[in-house]
């Protein structure tokens, strides 16, 4: 059998071919019956030593590539010892080590060279890149004739039975000669020896289907006979056709992270010009605050300062009439103490009455003094601060105003409405009923959580409307795109297709924003408003007129419809339904 031959004797066999090989074929054959070994080195030197700078009219290559990242010159740097580096390749390197030496003669710099761009270099580069960009990195990979004796053509085909590459004149051969037209011709390449099988050398034709290789026709006969081998077009047409399905997964993965990246750049953008609108209104507003503030603080020091000066005053009048007092009725005290050792009886008695009358005085426990009004000062001045402060937080309430202005009457639609939720005639409550009802399963229906819709979808400007959630321990509410998912499973984030704010367990209030943001707050009633060109999806407090949160740089492009859960009756503690309001903007 011919699988039985020695691997020496069918290689010898196969070399000395046809005896109409050309002369450079029988010289080639004849090294590898001497040495098959030295023939394979004796051809892969000679195209590794291919000339590609050998006239002036070929392409640069190895004078623009850079030793370290093996392709084209960004931004070429020189060293001091001469040789040019890619600028980010050499500065990476350095970066990473702990001296600085040329990574081609190993020549170290005791300190590290101020690397400048090789203007002239670059301008090379540029030239070529302009005259074909292609070229430069095609000419690195290149395969030169192994037959050509001084200038190296570019190879047009190899042979993987003579395992050598053939220009187009060495080439004539394959083409004229019998023998030689049956040998299997590929594009030209420079690892010839990774497509003959290591074993028979022969070219690896086949594929088995079972151990998943590559195989040539001997192998089939031998190791893989009872195996499922194949033609390599056969199986490599059958893999392009999965590699296209591939490839299609692959492109809209790129498509999808592209669009991404425009969402999160349109996101940063309204952002960043939100942001500066919120810090340069937050900005007038502090300095109003701390503008109102000073003043205050001014008048309460002038007003304090008046009082002390009035009390001061008061307090020096009410000495000077103590005093005064005082004086008086020490003169009367003198003239009782004379009278009292007098011995002109008739004197004293003539004169008893006047100094024994009430003087003429005033009732001084009376008259008291304010000790301190600086605490009631203070509260008049913190209560007209108050005044000022609530003046100018009244913008919330002005812009939940103006979103009212843009109200719509939502009606829930029962085509959507999960069999378990109850749904009022009028089309504006929805509850929890704990049974579920028998209706038809159409795609528009919820058919695993108690969710409804609104009738009326809304693929642009701005629309806004309010529910009642008073006296319930759990709620959804919010927007969902039309082309939402309605069976099985569903998880609340903006990815999916829905924009909402819920409440669970009675007090825990989150905007599921994926991951959840938990939210401080307690409204009885709130307000849903949506602006499908700004990609604005925000919920308030309508009772407070506070905001509770916002889902800004969105990018909505399916109909947006109002959404809905009541959730679970929980035995009776969330019984109450959720109930459209009108909305009433002059509140």
């Amino acid at each position: 059998m011919e699988e039985s031959l020695p691997t020496s004797t069918k290689a010898r066999k196969t070399k000395r071919g046809n005896i109409n090989d050309p002369p450079c074929l029988k010289k080639e054959s004849t090294m590898a019956e001497s040495s098959p070994t030295k023939a394979k080195k004796t051809r892969r030197q000679r195209r590794d030593e291919s000339p590609y700078m050998s006239s002036s009219s070929e392409p640069l290559t190895e004078e623009l590539q850079c030793s370290i990242c093996l392709d084209v010159f960004t931004d070429p740097v020189s060293t001091p010892c001469g040789h040019n580096f890619c600028k980010t390749c050499l500065k990476k390197c350095w970066d990473n080590s702990q001296t600085c030496n040329c990574l081609y003669c190993k020549e170290t710099f005791k300190q590290r060279p101020d690397l400048k761009i090789n203007t002239t270099l670059r301008e090379v580069i540029d030239h070529y890149e302009k005259k074909g960009p292609e070229k430069i990195s095609v000419t690195f990979s290149e395969v030169v004739c192994d037959y050509c004796e001084e200038r190296k053509l570019k190879a047009l085909k190899s042979c993987l039975v003579c395992q050598s590459s053939y220009c187009e004149t060495h080439l004539q051969p394959h083409l004229k000669v019998a023998g030689l037209r049956k040998h299997k011709l590929i594009d030209p390449v420079s690892n010839l020896e990774d497509y003959i099988c290591q074993k028979h050398e022969k070219p690896l034709e086949m594929f088995c289907k079972d151990d998943q290789t590559c195989v040539c026709l001997f192998c089939t006969e031998a190791v893989h006979k009872n195996h499922n081998t194949v033609p390599l077009e056969v199986e490599s047409e059958k893999k392009k056709t999965q590699l296209m399905k591939t490839q299609k997964v692959v492109q809209q993965m790129i498509q999808d992270r592209i669009k991404k990246i425009q969402d999160i750049k349109h996101l940063a953008e309204f952002r960043k010009r939100n942001t500066e609108k919120e810090k340069a209104a937050h900005v007038e507003l502090f300095t109003d605050l701390i503008r109102s503030i000073e003043r205050c603080q001014t008048e309460l020091l002038e007003m304090m300062e008046e009082q002390q000066k009035a009390a001061e005053k008061q307090e020096q009048e009410l000495i000077e009439d103590l005093e005064q007092e005082i004086t008086e009725l020490k003169m009367r005290n003198t003239e009782l103490e004379q009278l009292l050792y007098t011995e002109d009886h008739l004197h004293l008695l003539q004169i008893y009455s006047s100094l024994c009358s009430p003087t003429n005085t005033k009732n001084w426990s009376e008259i008291s003094i304010e000790t301190d009004k600086s605490m009631t000062t203070l509260r008049r001045a913190l209560t007209q601060l108050q005044d000022t402060l609530n003046e100018k937080l009244s913008h919330s309430v002005t812009e939940l105003k103006w979103m009212q202005q843009y109200a719509v009457d939502v009606m829930l639609d029962p085509d959507t409405a999960n069999p378990y939720l109850i749904l009022s005639d009028d089309g504006k409550q929805v509850r929890d009923g704990d049974t579920e009802q028998s209706l038809p399963d159409i795609p528009e229906r919820f058919n695993r959580y108690g969710i409804v819709l609104g009738k009326e979808g809304f693929s642009s400007g701005r629309f806004y409307f309010e529910v009642q959630v008073k006296g319930k321990t759990g709620w959804d509410l919010g927007v969902a795109r039309e082309s939402i998912d309605r069976k099985g499973e569903i998880t609340l984030r903006p990815s999916n297709g829905y924009w909402t704010v819920v409440l669970r367990n009675g007090n825990e209030y989150k905007a599921c924003a994926g991951p959840s943001v938990s939210l401080r707050v307690k409204p009885q009633r709130v307000g849903v408003f949506v602006d499908y060109e700004e990609g604005l999806v925000s919920f308030y407090d309508v009772e407070s007129s506070s905001h509770i949160y916002s889902y800004t740089g969105q990018s909505f492009t399916d109909k947006l419809y109002p959404y809905f859960s009541p959730c679970n009756n929980d035995k009776g503690k969330n019984s109450n339904p959720l109930i459209i309001t009108p909305v009433n903007c002059n509140k």
